[in-house]
């Protein structure tokens, strides 16, 4: 006669990994705004670094429905943030803020990595 034996499941709390790029609650609060007006509503937002630009490299934010298989996923307050691996290491420090004033608004980047940007601002290098 045979036995089948269960194997014990122990659940190990979730070590949490502090998310390599940081949103102010400015910035949060604006992309829920924006998210809150898309339809159908998005899961989250993507952040990366894509490559181009005059200095190499550039910032990419987009809504997201799902992660990607190769994605972490943060919570920043209520608000899910995909980073995919490649873009991790370019990130990681980075704070991004909503910023309005006279000449216009928008998402501003400060990131400890960038060795130099472009004149127009819009690409870095590392």
């Amino acid at each position: 006669m045979a036995t089948t034996t269960v194997p014990e499941v122990i659940n190990v709390p979730e070590v949490k990994k502090a998310a390599p790029v940081s949103l102010t609650a400015n910035a949060v609060a604006k992309v829920k705004e924006i998210m809150g007006q898309q339809n159908p509503v998005p899961a989250g937002l993507r952040i990366g670094v894509v490559g181009g630009g005059c200095s190499g490299f550039s910032y990419s934010m987009q809504f997201e429905n799902a992660a990607g298989m190769m994605d972490k996923t943060f919570d920043m307050d209520g608000l899910k943030v995909f980073v995919d691996s490649t873009s991790v290491m370019y990130l990681n420090g980075c704070n991004v803020d909503y910023v309005e004033s006279l000449e216009g608004a928008g998402f501003k980047f400060e990131n400890p990595n960038v060795k130099s940007t472009c004149g127009c601002g819009s690409s870095f290098s590392v």
